[in-house]
Formats: C-alpha cells, sequence, structure tokens
C-alpha cells in the first residue's frame, strides 16, 4: 500500500559527461615556427598550466585547431592534413600527455575542430590538394574538394586559382626540375604538374595542367572557398568518404577517449550542416559535448533538428553586452552617429545598410559563386522541365532575382528546418516589390523547391554574404556604439530591459542549458573589458558628445566618421593611468589599418589610399603624444565604471545558463582588439605563481570565486533554471538579480548593479532585494544574510556580490 502522504523524490541522474564540464578555458596553441621569437604555445605548454587552471576552479582545458596546419599558421584554422596532430605541438603524444594530466587534475579537454576547408595557401604542404591539382579527376582526393570544374565556369573546365598580380604575369611561369618532378613556379609560389606534361615552356606546360593560375582580379575560381578567402578551400563533408577521411583523428580521439567535447568551426558553409553535425554526434556519441559555431540573428534559435548541445556562444555575449546600455543614451547617441557617421545608426538604417552590402559582396568577391549558383538555377529548371522559362530570363535578370533573395534573407542561411517559410516568404514579398523580376523569381523558385544543388549553393552565398556584409564591413562603419558591434550583435538596438533579459536565460536554461557562454572569443573585435568600458558611453551621452566636440576642434581627424569609430575605440584601451606606450601605440595603429580596409569607406585592402590612411595614423599619434590632456581625463571618468560594467559581464556569464569560456588571460583586466590582436601571448607567470590572487586583483577574484562555485554547485549549473530575484524600490531597474534552481530551490545567485557611472551606490538605499527563504553567505567574504535585503549597504563597495545558499545544520 502507498502512503499518499509520503514526500517522493525522483532519482537524480548521474550527470552527462558534457553537463560535468563546468566552465573551459581557452587557450589558443602556437607553433613555434609561427613566433618571431621561436618558442611558441604548445600542448606541453598547456600541460605546465594545467594546476593552475585547476586552483582557478576551471572544468575543462578548450584548445584551439591542434591538426597540422599551414607552416607558419598563427590560429590552426588552415589545417593542411586533418589525419595528423600537428607535430609542432607536439603530435598525438603531446595530446595524450595534457589528457592524462588533465585527468589527474580533474579537468577535461575540449578541441576545435575545422571541417569546412583545408588550407591551400602552400599547395605543397596540402597533399590532398596537391594530389587533386596534379592528378585532376584521377585522383582520389579530387571529389573531396568543392570544385568548380564546369567549362562555363570561365576556364575551360580548369580550376581557376587567383594568384597572378595580373593576366600578363603567365609571362613570370618556371618549371623547376630540380627535384623529383617538374614544379610550375610563380616567384615563392608553387604548383605541381601532372605526370607526362612537364615538357616544354612553362606556358606550355601551364596550359596542360588540370588548375590555370590566373589574376586575382579576375571574377573567376574554381572552387568553393571559407567566405572570401581563396586560401581556405571549401571541402565536400556531405560525402561520407570525405567525412570519414577529415575525421579519422577526431575518431580516434573518441575511441582513445582523449576529448570530453567538440567545438565545430563554422558549419553554416557545409552543404548540409544538420546531416554533418547528426554524423558527429553518431561518431562522438551522446555523452560528449557538441558545440557549433552557429551565428544566431536575434530571435533565431538553435535548430533542434542538430543534435548538439550549443552554440559557441555569440548569442551570450550580445544579451550581455545590451544589458549593460543604458536605453537613456540612445537618442544622443544616434543623433552623434547622425552628424559623424552620416546616419543614426538603429535598425532601419542597419538593415538597409546590411541589404545593400551584401548586394555588393555578392556582385563583386562572390561573383564566382554567383554565377555558379544561377548556372545551378538553370540545370534544374531544365531537369525540370522549366527549360522555356529559362531560357527567356536573360543571365543579368536572373542574377539580379539571386542577389534580391540574399539581400533580404536575415539569417546567415534559410534553410534550417525550424526556418521554414523564411524564403517563400521572401519570393512572396520579391513578386510584389519587384514584379519585373517576376520570370526569374519563378526560375528561383522552381529550383529552390527540388531541394537539389540550388538549393545548397544559394544557402551557402546567404551565409558568406550576410558574414562579410556585417561582420566584416558593416560593423566597421557603424559608428552609434561600436561596443554593440560585434559577431552575432544588433548594433541596431540600444540596450535590453532587465526582465527582457531574464525570459531570454530562463529559456536558454530549458532550451540549451549547455550551450557555450562566451564574452571574448578569438573572433571578437574588441575584447569584454573594452566593450564593457566603451559602452558606459551610454550613461554619459552628453559628456560623450562634449569630448568628441573638443578632440576634433583640437586634433582634426581626416574623416569624421572614421575619427568617430576610432575614437571609442582609443577610450576603450587607453590605460587608466598615463599615456599608451609604445606597444599599445602599435596595436592601435594596427587596428586602424583593419578597421579602415574592412570598412571599405575611404581605403580598402585592396585599393589602398595611402594619403588617407597616412593621415590616420598620424591623427592616432597626435592624439597619443599631443592631447593626453584631453582624453586622459575623460578616460578616468570612464573607467571606474567600465570596471564595473566588466565585473558584472563576467559574473552574468559565469553564473548564467550555459557552460562559460574564460578566454585566455580574461581572468585579469584585458584590453584586446581585433584578431590577431586578441590571439597575443599572456604571460601566465605571474597568474601561475599566484602573484595575482596575493594583490586580490577584483577580477581574478571575482572569476575564481565563480569557477570554483560552479564546480561546487554541479547540479545547479547543469540543469538549473534562471529564476530572477525580486527587487523592490526607486532604482529596481538598475540592478540585475537572480539564482540558479534545482528542484525548486536556489542554490547560488547574484545581485549586481547597473548604470554606475550616473546611479551611485548610495542611490541604491531603499531598493531591496527579497532574498528565497533561508540563509545566504556573501561569497568569498562570508557575510551571512536573508530575506529582505537592501541594496545600498549589500552593493556599497562592489558593483556585484555572489550569494552561496548557507546549508549549514539548522539553516
Amino acid at each position: 500500500m502507498v502512503d499518499a502522504g509520503a514526500e517522493t523524490v525522483a532519482p537524480t541522474r548521474p550527470l552527462r559527461r558534457a553537463e560535468a564540464l563546468s566552465s573551459t578555458y581557452r587557450v589558443q596553441l602556437r607553433t613555434p615556427e609561427s613566433d618571431p621569437d621561436g618558442k611558441g604555445f604548445t600542448l606541453a605548454d598547456v600541460e605546465e598550466l594545467v594546476p593552475y587552471l585547476a586552483d582557478l576552479g576551471v572544468g575543462s582545458v578548450y584548445l584551439s585547431p591542434v591538426l597540422s596546419a599551414t607552416p607558419g599558421s598563427t590560429h590552426g584554422y588552415d589545417v593542411v592534413d586533418p589525419t595528423t596532430v600537428a607535430p609542432e605541438l607536439g603530435g598525438i603524444e603531446a595530446l595524450r600527455s595534457l589528457r592524462a594530466a588533465c585527468r589527474a587534475h580533474d579537468l577535461g579537454i575540449v578541441v576545435d575542430v575545422v571541417p569546412n576547408h583545408l588550407g591551400v595557401d602552400v599547395p605543397e604542404a596540402n597533399p590532398w590538394w596537391w594530389d587533386a591539382l596534379r592528378r585532376g579527376p584521377e585522383s582520389p582526393y579530387f571529389s573531396f574538394f568543392d570544385f568548380d570544374t564546369d567549362p562555363a565556369n570561365g576556364c575551360d573546365g580548369r580550376i581557376a586559382i587567383p594568384v597572378l598580380g595580373s593576366p600578363e604575369d603567365v609571362r613570370e611561369l618556371a618549371v623547376d626540375t630540380s627535384g623529383d618532378e617538374p614544379v610550375l613556379c610563380f616567384y615563392e609560389h608553387r604548383f605541381p604538374v601532372a605526370p607526362g606534361t612537364g615538357e616544354g615552356t612553362a606556358q606550355q606546360v601551364h596550359e596542360r595542367q588540370h588548375y590555370r593560375l590566373v589574376h586575382w582580379r579576375e571574377p573567376l575560381l574554381g572552387y568553393r572557398r571559407f567566405f572570401t578567402v581563396t586560401g581556405l578551400a571549401g571541402l565536400r563533408q556531405e560525402d561520407r568518404e570525405v567525412f570519414d577521411a577529415t575525421h579519422a583523428e577526431v575518431r580516434r580521439w573518441c575511441a582513445e577517449d582523449l576529448v570530453d567535447g567538440i567545438r565545430v568551426d563554422h558549419p553554416d558553409g557545409l552543404a548540409d550542416p544538420v546531416g554533418y553535425a547528426r554524423r558527429l554526434r553518431e561518431l562522438a556519441g551522446d555523452d560528449r559535448w557538441l558545440l557549433v559555431e552557429k551565428i544566431l540573428a536575434p530571435g533565431e534559435v538553435l535548430d533542434p533538428a542538430m543534435p548538439v548541445d550549443g552554440t559557441t556562444g555569440y548569442d551570450m555575449i550580445r544579451l550581455i553586452d545590451q544589458v549593460l546600455v543604458d536605453r537613456r543614451g540612445e537618442e544622443q547617441l544616434s543623433a552623434l552617429a547622425e552628424r559623424y557617421c552620416g546616419g543614426r545608426g538603429d535598425e532601419a538604417q542597419v538593415h538597409a545598410q546590411s541589404a545593400e552590402i551584401k548586394r555588393e559582396i555578392v556582385t563583386s568577391d562572390l561573383l564566382p559563386e554567383l554565377a555558379r549558383l544561377a548556372r545551378a538555377v538553370r540545370r534544374e529548371a531544365a531537369a525540370g522541365h522549366d527549360g522555356a522559362v529559362s531560357g527567356d530570363v536573360a543571365e543579368d535578370t536572373l542574377r539580379e532575382a539571386l542577389v534580391s533573395v540574399v539581400a533580404a534573407t536575415p539569417y546567415y542561411r534559410a534553410d534550417y528546418p525550424v526556418l521554414r517559410g523564411t524564403l517563400p516568404t521572401i519570393l512572396e514579398d520579391l513578386h510584389h516589390d519587384r514584379p519585373e523580376l517576376a520570370p526569374a523569381l519563378r526560375l528561383v523558385g522552381g529550383a529552390l523547391a527540388r531541394g537539389g544543388e540550388s538549393a545548397v549553393r544559394l544557402a551557402q552565398v546567404t551565409g558568406a554574404a550576410t558574414a562579410k556584409a556585417e561582420e566584416d564591413r558593416l560593423f566597421y562603419r557603424l559608428g552609434r556604439l561600436v561596443s554593440l558591434n560585434e559577431v552575432g550583435g544588433s548594433p541596431g538596438r540600444m540596450g535590453i530591459p532587465v526582465e527582457a533579459f531574464h525570459l531570454a536565460m530562463a529559456e536558454k536554461a530549458v532550451a540549451c542549458p549547455l550551450t557555450l557562454m562566451a564574452l571574448t572569443t578569438h573572433d571578437t573585435k574588441r575584447g569584454e573589458d573594452v566593450r564593457a568600458r566603451i559602452s558606459v558611453l551610454s550613461q554619459i551621452p552628453g559628456e560623450w558628445a562634449e569630448f568628441v566636440e573638443a578632440v576634433f576642434a583640437a586634433c582634426p581627424p581626416p574623416a569624421e566618421d572614421a575619427g568617430y569609430f576610432l575614437l571609442q575605440v582609443v577610450v576603450g584601451v587607453w590605460p587608466d593611468h598615463g599615456a599608451p606606450g609604445e606597444r599599445l601605440r602599435s596595436r592601435l595603429h594596427a587596428y586602424a589599418d583593419k578597421s579602415m580596409r574592412e570598412a571599405a569607406v575611404h581605403t580598402t585592402w585592396t585599393d589602398q589610399d595611402e594619403t588617407f590612411e597616412s593621415g590616420v595614423h598620424a591623427w592616432l599619434d597626435a592624439l597619443l603624444d599631443e592631447h593626453t590632456d584631453l582624453v586622459a581625463p575623460f578616460v578616468a571618468r570612464l573607467s571606474p565604471a567600465g570596471r564595473d560594467n566588466a565585473l558584472v559581464a563576467k559574473a552574468v556569464q559565469l553564473l548564467a545558463p550555459g557552460i562559460p569560456d574564460v578566454y585566455q588571460g580574461t581572468e585579469v583586466w584585458e584590453d584586446s582588439l581585433v584578431d590577431p590582436d586578441n590571439r597575443r601571448f599572456v604571460d601566465y607567470g605571474p597568474l601561475a605563481s599566484g602573484a595575482i590572487a596575493r594583490v586580490g586583483h577584483p577580477k581574478f577574484t571575482l572569476v575564481r570565486e565563480l569557477l570554483r562555485v560552479r564546480r561546487e554547485h554541479p547540479e545547479a549549473m547543469a540543469r538549473g533554471a534562471h529564476v530572477p530575484i525580486p527587487i523592490h524600490g526607486p532604482a529596481a531597474s538598475d540592478v540585475l538579480a537572480f539564482t540558479r534552481d534545482v528542484d525548486g530551490r536556489a542554490a547560488v545567485g547574484m545581485i549586481a548593479r547597473r548604470r554606475t557611472a550616473v546611479v551611485p551606490a548610495a542611490a541604491l538605499a531603499g531598493t531591496v532585494a527579497l532574498l528565497p527563504e533561508g540563509t545566504w553567505i556573501v561569497r568569498p567574504d562570508g557575510t551571512r544574510i536573508t530575506g529582505r535585503v537592501d541594496l545600498g549597504q549589500l552593493l556599497s563597495d562592489t558593483p556585484v556580490v555572489v550569494l552561496g545558499r548557507d546549508d549549514t545544520p539548522g539553516d
């Protein structure tokens, strides 16, 4: 007989391996060859860090790509041999040794893999690429690459390789016969020669190859690439043979249990991201943590058809950055953007500019991909008996229809199952708005409906166009508040209400409790602490306006839009005391070069305006040398609130639903900018020695405490709900507070204050937090609090407190 009054407790299932990871610490590996000092940062160096990371409270070591990459690679995403762990990093034995060391300290290992492409900048370094170029279709690796050998590609069916400086440079080719086989050379570039074709002049040899070297400006390309990077050639992962060959080493890692998690780089470039994820899950097993670098637009969700645990966290960066922005500053910042940058930077402008730039990208940088897509549409139309219609549609009209579809697509790609209906709606709208395109749209719609090559090519072009248009161009033009111009960001929006943030976190706890929570990555354009300081401008837009006017009057930039953008970065990285040293000066100049050329307004990578660029560099030097009396006081005004923002952001990242990643060096203050700056070496001496811990560094103390909290409360962190703490009083909207609850019982939590540049701690007097029942301990100082807590007192000396339930007997 069952006692109806007896309490029943559901048995707790063991934590999945993924759930037990707790947190990650991302390190950037570097081969000695890529390091000017010849030291590099290898797997053995990571192993030396393991005791420090374990003491910090980290759950897992998160490695950048470890497979053999292009010689001298500084990042590892240009893999040339996916079957080996790079010998320069220590090889498979070093990975095994690291695994043993991590196990001894109860740490997991997560590894980054790159399925979309291989590095081909140095052809002889990539044996598969070399053989495919040498033997053409007879090579077993020819089908591995996404080659375009359609005779209509403009290269007589050969593989176009854009490397020549001009069409006439074909005269500069030479044949090197010093080795076992002849090699075709163009200065430092070397290419294979097909068997039996090495006789005659270099030009005659060139004409006999399966490839054709062309001028890099010609709109010819014989292979799909990563975005517009010709040195990264796309792979056909939709072919099971290719998947098996490129994942043989990953399979070994799983078979030997060398890794606990896998991070997948750029799945949106693949023909079938969902199918790829399913194959990878089958290979890795249900227990391992799988993440995909999927950039979600605001309102977009990770497709549940992908059997993965989450994304790499760009969506989390967006939410945290937005919740720290003061919405009250929107109107003034928009007016300033209109004055200095020619547009208000609101959503309407962002969407319009994004669509316009997508058009520019598709009809220039991605023109070979557009041509290939158009050919696929015509082929599938002919196969579907729409040949008559196809013949009636001019090529430029068909391309305009395709460009219009790409420009109107609001996501990186719209073919995920969860986004069904997106493309039909776009076609419907275009029929209404552009009736002259109706025959071409009929052709496009008919081809897409067949779900063949056209649908795949469209998705791949859309993703590349969106990335290039937004991440690599528009986000270097928008100047309203550059801290929001991040990958996956929404700079057209200015702030998010606290209650909307809580709801987003609550939904994340249910839908993707094991997603990665990032704050800085190797792709962020400004590091977390730089963004945190720049976001303070939203709190003091009036003071910012006066500062800009004073700076531009004393030191006019060569163009106000570029100056306004760069000035935000300058104040974001300016040291708390004194002026920037030579190292920071050099980094700012490198950042200015990249940001100006990516923006492609006054200068570009391919058509550099040396006069304009020199003017910008002279302006920066003048700021650093002659106008520190203007900049330093304003930075002193920003810095305290910037550090408050940084601490609040870090606390949210480390306590919210998901698995947080501490990017290398971000356990202390950091001032990184866009890559390669954010992949600089970290000096671990003061960290590993305990010197930083002994001085009570505020960010380090917070990070260590929260990482340890996560390891102490695995259930709450892996499965707990995100529950807002009720806040009442005049400053309630400036407080961010929540707990992580398991089975309705709060385990840990945090309370933080926002807008600290304009709302002093004393202003929180009379604003109270209603804590969950029981006694709570403020960590790490041990103060006990309970019930109704006045936040003016609790947050008088700090912008954020971490709470842990007191589970001592009697509580």
